[in-house]
This record gives C-alpha cells, structure tokens and sequence, in this order.
C-alpha cells in the first residue's frame, strides 16, 4: 500500500502539520490501522479506503487511538490523492465517522467543510481559572469580552483566550492536568488563541495530550470552532475570510483559512490550505 506523508497548511516541505495518508487499496483492521498510526507518530494518520464515485471513505487514527475527524489530515488526503493522479480538481465528499463532509480541490488549495458547528457550554470563572493555571497563567489574562467556551464542529474543544501573542508564546502546558480536564469536559483539548492583527484573524496553539499530541502546529477542526466562536461574538461576519496563524510555538508556523457562510439550515463553516508532499513509501502489512 502507498503512504506518504503531507505538511498541511503549508507550501513549503516540512514546515507544516504533518499527517500521514495511507492509501488502503485492500481492508485494514482497526488494530491494523492503530500500529500503522503509531509507527508513523504523527498526530494523525489518514487510512483512504477506495472510492465510490466521488465519495471518499477516511478515517483518522491517532497513535493512541481513532477520531472521528480530523481537519488538516483531510486536507492532506485530498492533496495526497491529486498528486498521486488519484483525482482531479473538482467537488468530492469525504466520508468520516464526524459525518459527509463536502471537499473542494482547487490545484493546490483543499477546502472542506466542515460538521454543523454548536456550541457546547461556557465554562464559568471558577471552572476556567484551573484550566489557565495548567498554562501557568491566570484569569488575569483573559482579554474582556472573550468567554471561555466548548465548541464543536465535528470534535469538541476548549476555546482558551488569552490577552495578546505574548502571553500565548509564554504558555507552558502541564500535560496530565490538560488531559484531566479534557477527560472531564468531554473534549479533544485546547484551542489557545489570541486576538490577531496585521492581517491574522487569531494566532493560536492547539494541546490535545490527551490523545498523545502534546501540540499540534495546525488544527482545522478546531480552528473551524474558532471560527464559529467569534462568529458569535461579531467579530467574523458571514462571507469574510479569515486566516489563522498557529504552530509558533513549535517552529513550524502554519496558515489555516477559514469561511463561514450562512445557509437555510445554519451556519456553514469551510476549512482549507495548502499541502504539500515530503515523503513517499510503501507499507508492508
């Protein structure tokens, strides 16, 4: 079977969110799927059962286990599969345990979208001043007017505000805490962000340990949530494109764009990016 592995969100080989795709001409078994994952030890590994039409069944492993949805693996598949020749530009569906999820190729450019965004709680003061003690900050520095508040488009995260670029570069996570508090609240992590400027919506870091992934350099679920949550604060109007820089942290900073539309059925959020391919090889099951 082909494998490979994609820099999402990137154009440039090995500076963007890594994800492994496999192409799984041939069925895989789920214990399959999760040593396969594991072997490769990036955040997320892709396993592309074939097409039907323009139906493409995905799913997402972890090292430690499966997800439902994974936003910047997804857009590292549909790249993956235009440079293998696998498609062409055009209009697919990826077909995930989160849900049909309409994709669109467009040369280099995936974009996606992505499950009906919801909003799931706002935490009150007492609960979120625990949670920025994990980080090694305070209540202190939450900007005003920015709640702290579960939101899901397709997996559940906690949106962290934090006051300025500083304070989110200085955040230093205590991993067992975070995933406690991920366990207790039903979430994937935390989204870290803070009000962007110089032509960023928001520069954010993503912590999910409790699913093995310390940080991730690019998340385009949760930056889809982000999307919705300030949405719903009025500061992202329907049909304005929004660009979110994250994974400064790590030294792999990467771009993921967003677009919400407003339809009959609700709010449609669009996730999307470049990506490019830094390896090729073939898995031996």
């Amino acid at each position: 079977m082909r494998a490979y592995v994609m820099d999402a969100f990137s154009e440039k080989a090995f500076s963007g969110n890594q994800a492994g795709v496999v192409f799984a001409d041939r069925p895989l078994g789920d214990e399959q799927m999760l040593l396969i994952a594991a072997e490769f030890k990036h955040s997320e590994t892709a396993f592309i059962s074939p097409a039907a039409g323009n139906d493409i069944p995905i799913r997402y492993f972890t090292p430690a286990g499966e997800v439902p949805l994974c936003g910047h693996a997804t857009v590292a598949s549909f790249a993956a599969l235009r440079l293998a020749g696998r498609i062409g530009d055009g209009e697919f569906a990826a077909v995930t345990k989160a849900g049909r999820l309409s994709v669109s190729v467009r040369g280099k450019k995936v974009l996606m979208d992505m499950a009906k965004p919801v909003l799931i709680k706002t935490l009150s003061e007492d609960e979120a001043a625990p949670l920025y003690a994990t980080y090694g900050l305070s209540p202190g520095d939450r900007p005003e007017g920015f709640p702290v508040r579960i939101v899901s488009t397709g997996l559940a995260d906690i949106m962290l505000p934090v006051r300025d670029r500083k304070a989110l570069l200085c955040a230093r996570q205590n991993e067992e805490e975070v995933s406690a508090f991920s366990d207790e609240l039903g979430c994937v992590g935390v989204h870290m962000f803070a009000p962007g400027e110089g032509g960023y919506t928001a520069f954010c870091s993503n912590f999910a340990p409790l699913y093995g992934i310390p940080e991730e350099c690019a998340t385009g679920t949760a930056n889809a949530a982000l999307t919705y949550y300030l949405h719903l604060l009025g500061r992202i109007r329907p049909g304005e494109e929004n660009a979110f820089l994250q994974g400064e942290h790590m030294g792999k900073p990467c771009i993921v764009e967003s677009i919400l539309l407003e339809t009959p059925e609700g709010p449609r959020i669009r996730i999307g990016g470049c990506a490019v391919m830094s390896m090729e090889c073939e898995v031996k099951v």
